[in-house]
């Protein structure tokens, strides 16, 4: 009829009670994350409608690493980056998933200062770190046990250092390719960590909460796979869109391409035998060396 034709009709009406039911039966996942070129490369796929969502409300959070890592005790998202660190401490709340993770292959977090740095003029030095669960704190201590810090944002830590409140820093993020641009000497955690152990840094990944079911936790790792894999293989759309996240670089195409190379790479692909046994060395390490409270087994979700 005319009425049901202009939406007034019964067809109509069963039609919007069926667009109702479909909207109440979405079901809403938080995703955060930092708010870095890499994870915006990493999340590009997801974030921008490139992906199969139905049925799911997707919102993204991005915040901080350190605070990400301190809400996780509340459980407050579904899926979260989380510091392996903070990881070791929150395995009773949330599962790995088996993609997305950083790892640093031969580099990782600097140990910044006004003068060269080594092990022993860090000693009984008060460091500025970027948070107390960051995996940057824990190698840290790890190299050198007896060093005070003291917790800043990630992005306010060279300013201070160079301005001299602080002897020595820990950078993490962009600020790791940057140091060298404001006089600073630096020292590669990750660097001496592949050196100790003849792996990478596990720095970060993906938890997802233990209380979602076991189908929706799979479907969240599949398109978190899919979201790195289609960045990965256009790259050139994917980096043109995170670099609006790269800060201090972000007009510099190098640097920004690097950055993201350094953390978006095949190990955040997969992290195959090699990475998980990495993630392992380093919750066993902070365990033995008292930094971590209890001995932690890595879980990762499979999403198949």
């Amino acid at each position: 009829t005319p009425g049901e034709r202009a939406g007034r009709g019964p067809a109509a009406g069963a039609e919007r009670a069926s667009d109702t039911l479909r909207c109440t039966m979405s079901t809403r996942i938080r995703i955060a994350h930092s708010p870095d070129s890499d994870d915006a490369f990493m999340f590009y796929a997801l974030t921008q409608g490139r992906l199969d969502t139905s049925g799911l409300e997707i919102e993204h959070q991005l915040t901080d690493i350190e605070t990400l890592n301190q809400e996780a005790f509340a459980g407050t998202y579904e899926v979260t980056a989380l510091s392996f660190h903070a990881y070791a401490h929150l395995a009773d709340r949330y599962q790995l998933m088996p993609s997305g993770a950083s790892f640093g292959d031969g580099y990782g977090p600097v140990v910044v200062a006004r003068t060269p740095v080594t092990r022993e003029a860090i000693a009984r030095t008060r460091v500025v770190i970027p948070g107390a669960l960051t995996t940057a704190a824990l190698a840290l201590r790890i190299w050198q046990p007896q060093v005070e810090t003291e917790v800043r944002p990630f992005d306010a830590i060279c300013d201070a250092v160079t301005s001299g409140e602080f002897a020595a820093g820990v950078v993490i993020h962009e600020g790791q390719l940057t140091f060298g641009d404001l006089g600073l000497h630096g020292f590669d955690l990750g660097a001496w960590w592949q050196e100790e152990t003849g792996g990478p840094l596990p720095l970060g990944g993906n938890g997802i909460r233990r209380d979602l079911p076991e189908e929706l936790k799979r479907r969240l790792c599949r398109l978190l796979t899919e979201s790195i894999d289609y960045a990965l293989t256009h790259r050139e759309e994917a980096l043109a869109y995170a670099v609006r996240y790269a800060r201090e670089i972000a007009t510099d195409p190098v640097r920004s391409d690097r950055f993201v190379g350094m953390y978006v790479n095949d190990w955040t692909r997969d992290y195959g035998e090699a990475g998980r046994r990495a993630v392992q060395t380093l919750l066993d390490r902070g365990h033995a060396a008292g930094l971590i409270p209890r001995a932690v087994k890595a879980e990762f979700l499979s999403s198949k």
